[in-house]
């Protein structure tokens, strides 16, 4: 019997919308609501409101916190601190990665691990596997629910729902506060989009409120609610990796030139492994390229040299709705991955070109 998809706790909030919905990562989310295109713009001119509730939380904590936490990412923690939050991932022992994630420094011993809804159980397996008794771990993506309020209106509409101090907010900074009368809600200057803006982490009962709160007072900002389909197009547009696509456990922060999450001066798992790609080098490299011919690059697509020999493979493809240009992240044998490099893309039989360009598009 197929698995019922599971259901933020907006989703009542997303059909009286009329939001076209999708399975995502076993959620049922939205697409979109008035259209990616529409929904992009408005991220990027004004501002959007997300639901991404299917994301995956871990309470880390205990005296072995920091140590282990040391030990299965590959940046480095300790730098982190309290109110502070951190771009990283967990290797795998394929050479790519379990997950990309972020870590937040709450208190003294205490953090908290956001991942993508597709691998909360794997990264759950590998934080018991590797946790000590000085370590505790706690699943809270049940009770939490995650909206991410993205563009440059972003700081106007939160300031008129908190008494928080959000504009002097750091970048990958975060406060704990209360928004619309509700008390410990997590504040975080991070996102997915690349237009500056907020995450907000939410008692998942109080959903709905904040939602309702942020699209009043974003009413005279232009605040729309945005879907699935724009964050990946904003994302791509900002040369962002997404796992699954431009990250796999074959492929990791090495090949998608995200070495800087990487430090090599501590140890941690399958550190190995990524020590032979940066000291060997690798065979292929993530660029970005855009569409000389015209044609829409899909995930999966092949990207060939002139002579029609397979020479990569597209990670991920869309129209640009800030530029209209048709652009497109993939990875090339290294000796294709300069700027300006020649390459061919395999649309439904037809031998398309494109050109290496760099990063990010917009």
């Amino acid at each position: 019997m197929e698995k019922a998809l599971l259901l933020t706790p907006l989703h009542p909030v997303h059909i009286q919308l009329g939001a076209r919905m999708m399975p995502f990562a076993g959620y049922d989310m939205p697409l979109s609501y008035s259209g990616i295109r529409n929904e992009h713009l408005s991220v990027r001119n004004a501002c959007g409101l997300f639901d991404v509730s299917h994301m995956g939380q871990f309470r880390v904590e205990g005296g072995g916190a920091l140590n282990f936490l040391q030990h299965i990412t590959t940046n480095d923690v300790a730098r982190l601190k309290i109110r502070q939050a951190q771009y990283s991932c967990i290797p795998h022992p394929d050479g790519g990665i379990v997950d990309d994630l972020l870590v937040y420094r709450l208190a003294e011993q205490q953090y908290m691990l956001v991942v993508n809804a597709s691998r909360v159980d794997e990264v759950a397996d590998v934080l018991h596997a590797y946790a000590g008794a000085d370590c505790s771990i706690l699943n809270i993506s049940e009770e939490t629910a995650l909206l991410a309020l993205q563009g440059p209106m972003a700081v106007d509409i939160l300031e008129a729902c908190t008494t928080e101090a959000v504009r002097e907010l750091a970048y990958y900074h975060f406060v704990t506060g209360v928004v619309d009368g509700v008390e410990g809600i997590l504040i975080s200057a991070t996102g997915y989009t690349g237009a500056g803006g907020f995450e907000l982490y939410i008692p998942r009962a109080s959903a709905v409120k904040i939602w309702d709160a942020l699209m009043k007072a974003g009413a005279v900002y232009g605040l729309l609610p945005c879907g699935l389909g724009a964050r990946d197009t904003l994302r791509l547009e900002k040369g962002y990796c997404l796992n699954g696509y431009e990250l796999s456990y074959s492929s990791g922060p090495v090949e998608a030139r995200l070495d800087w999450i990487v430090r090599y001066n501590k140890d941690f798992i399958h550190k190995n492994l990524y020590l032979s790609k940066k000291t060997g080098g690798c065979d292929r490299y993530l660029v970005g390229f855009e569409m000389v011919d015209k044609g829409i690059p899909r995930h999966d697509f092949d990207i060939m040299n002139e002579s029609g020999q397979k020479i990569g493979v597209v990670s991920s493809g869309s129209e640009s709705p800030s530029t209209g240009k048709l652009i497109g992240l993939g990875f090339v044998d290294s000796d294709h991955q300069n700027e300006g490099s020649s390459l061919w893309i395999n649309i439904r039989g037809r031998s398309l070109k494109a050109k290496v360009v760099k990063l990010p598009f917009v």
